[in-house]
């Protein structure tokens, strides 16, 4: 179970240890007893809140805490935004895939990658078909030949119960993907 942003410090008087490394705005800073620390917050009209409770002694800070948890809200909504999300499209092939439908699956792991989605293709061997085994790694090994401008190879054909798979990762400089200029004058 995670804690909240607000159970996460000690403030004012839940703060038990006998004396504090104080720091802040407008302090003194050094080594106080913690009802020495608890007065110089007080007089300030800020509270003193325990910032690395695991020091010797605990660190603690003279700050607003409504205004601390805020900021620490709005820091971790900042890194949460600025995390990239990974998505994996994946497409699918049958051994014997014909040359139509093969270039309309590779014209959309294009899309997907310029878009900065990872690409799976598999071929999946159904029945007898696991036979064609090699067939299956010749149009996997086509795929990310094709692609090679686009994406990068994370990991050559392997076998996955019956279906052998590869995984493409877009290139940092992936050219953009070809858009229709329909209505445009």
């Amino acid at each position: 179970m995670r804690k909240s942003v607000k159970e996460q410090h000690r403030i004012n008087d839940r703060i038990r240890v006998p004396e504090v490394r104080l720091v802040g705005e407008n302090v003194q800073e050094g080594i106080y007893p913690t009802r020495e620390a608890l007065r110089i917050a007080v007089q300030q009209s800020l509270d003193l809140v325990e910032i690395a409770p695991a020091a010797k002694p605990p660190v603690c800070r003279v700050i607003d805490y409504q205004k601390f948890v805020y900021q620490q809200k709005k820091k971790l909504k900042e890194q949460k935004a600025k995390s990239v999300r990974v998505t994996v499209k994946e497409i699918r092939f049958g051994p014997q895939t014909d040359d139509h439908d093969y270039n309309f699956k590779l014209k959309h792991a294009m899309n997907f990658l310029s878009e900065g989605s990872k690409v799976k293709s598999y071929v999946f061997f159904k029945g007898r078909s696991i036979l064609f085994k090699e067939q299956g790694e010749v149009l996997l090994l086509r795929f990310a030949s094709d692609l090679e401008e686009y994406a990068k190879v994370e990991y050559m054909p392997v076998m996955e119960g019956k279906r052998m798979s590869i995984m493409l990762s877009p290139k940092k400089s992936a050219p953009a993907a070809k858009k229709d200029n329909k209505g445009e004058d």
